[in-house]
């Protein structure tokens, strides 16, 4: 615990990491928030290329699907224009128009065998009763409620058929320029998808279309078709559903708010939704047609739109870990380089403040004095050290030896001032004195040298039994 206090409190680390974590500091904080700043403008740019990638495509199939439609029309206006359609509806009695339909029946069936997408080929009065096709189950069959249309989706729908598809239409005239019929041409819906899938741009990419109600009348995914993006008005789906406009019974809404936007759109846009039965986010630019009131829409996941998003935050992220790390080692080695000499200096001081500086003079010297060598504050620094420290220990030896003559003299006054204590004593004085007369008395002839040095001892022990304060002389 007292490790990890150490650890974690800063004012406990080492010099080498306080500068090291200084150093990294000041180079990461900055280039991290440069990062991501422009990152986050790299992910904004990145983003708004990819949503107008996906508009630009959408805009140039949009395009292409432009021309197909202005291609069958100009079919239309041809076979509207060749002589023996034209003589045909023209002839005023039924024997005159019999006669002409062989001729009639090959032009239809020319035009339908050079375009494998066309499922049919009619031919109308001007009450809309079909009175020639390529397919005979057609024949006396009544298209009025679209024979007045330029082009459209819808199904040729009757108790022959109820296959859906697009068909084109345009007015037969005759050479007066009167109105006397008109001629259809039918695209299967099938035909219609392959044509528009045909225009596939990517591996996960998706296109469809949806017509003025925002209905899907085309997606690579059958179940999705005919059915509505956003709820259709009660009124309109009643009158689709009547004349069987897609070919269904009932028109179900997905209820995608997010795609409103796509109906009937006028300018290029892009969006976000999710299908109700799929977890999968998808993105989606769009772009309207110019010859139909329809949307064409391009689709991917949202995965695989974020791919170079993410591409993009995987390599900034890889730059600032490595830039870090190197940055990080750069800022370690030239921590240890700045406090080494710091450390080498608090070694030398504590060496000098617990008086081992001696035994470690040697070893402290060298170590200092290659560091001492450089012309920056430190090395100045090392070599003012070095001084101060060779004099503080001069100053310490000086000091040492001189507390050692203090000592001596100071024991030298001390025993001086006790034997002046003991002589200067009234008893030690009297008890020379009368030492001294017994030096003067004289020996007596009786006796010996051993005899008169004994009596003179137990005189003086005498004497001291009576001066008990006199202490003996050392």
């Amino acid at each position: 615990m007292k490790h990890l206090h150490r650890f974690l409190y800063a004012p406990t680390w080492s010099i080498a990491a306080k500068i090291s974590v200084a150093l990294v500091c000041a180079v990461l904080i900055p280039m991290i928030f440069t990062v991501c700043y422009n990152l986050q403008q790299s992910l904004n740019s990145v983003e708004a290329g990819e949503y107008r990638k996906l508009e630009l495509l959408a805009s140039s199939s949009a395009s292409r699907f432009d021309q197909l439609i202005i291609d069958r029309h100009r079919v239309v206006s041809q076979v509207s224009n060749d002589r023996h359609l034209v003589d045909f509806l023209a002839a005023d009695t039924l024997q005159k128009r019999e006669s002409y339909r062989p001729n009639l029946q090959q032009t239809l069936e020319k035009v339908f065998r050079s375009y494998p997408d066309i499922d049919a080929v009619l031919l109308m009065d001007k009450k809309g009763q079909c009175l020639a096709a390529t397919d005979p189950k057609f024949i006396g069959q009544n298209y009025s409620t679209i024979q007045d249309n330029f082009y459209g989706f819808s199904s040729l729908v009757n108790e022959t058929t109820e296959s859906p598809g697009m068909f084109f239409s345009g007015p037969v005239r005759s050479p007066n320029g009167e109105i006397v019929g008109t001629t259809l041409l039918n695209i299967r819906a099938e035909d219609i998808w392959t044509t528009i899938n045909a225009l596939h741009i990517g591996f996960q990419s998706n296109i469809f279309l949806i017509d003025q109600q925002g209905v899907i009348i085309s997606h690579p995914d059958p179940s999705l078709l005919y059915h509505s993006l956003v709820p259709v008005s009660t009124k309109t789906l009643k009158q689709v559903i009547h004349d069987k406009h897609y070919g269904v019974d009932e028109i179900e809404s997905l209820d995608i708010a997010d795609l409103k936007v796509m109906v009937r759109a006028t300018q290029p846009g892009h969006a976000t939704y999710q299908l109700p039965r799929s977890q999968m986010p998808e993105i989606v630019g769009f772009a309207p047609l110019a010859t139909q009131p329809w949307v064409l829409g391009v689709s991917q996941p949202k995965a695989e739109f974020t791919a170079p998003l993410n591409r993009l935050i995987w390599l900034n992220s890889s730059s600032v870990v490595i830039v870090g790390g190197i940055t990080a080692i750069i800022a370690l080695l030239l921590g240890l380089n700045i406090s080494r000499p710091i450390h080498a200096l608090t070694v030398a001081a504590q060496a000098l403040e617990d008086d081992d500086f001696d035994s470690h003079v040697l070893e402290l010297r060298e170590s200092l004095a290659q560091l001492g060598h450089t012309q920056d504050d430190v090395g100045q620094l090392v070599r003012i050290f070095l001084e101060m420290a060779e004099e503080v220990r001069m100053r310490d030896q000086k000091l040492k030896m001189q507390v050692q003559e203090l000592r001596i003299e100071i024991d030298e006054t001390k025993r001086a001032t006790h034997v002046a204590e003991i002589t200067e004593n009234e008893h030690f004085q009297e008890l020379q004195k009368k030492i001294q007369k017994l030096k003067q008395h004289e020996v007596i002839t009786s006796e010996t040298e051993t005899e008169y040095y004994q009596r003179l001892q137990n005189q003086v022990e005498s004497l001291k039994e009576r001066s008990p304060t006199c202490e003996p002389l050392k």
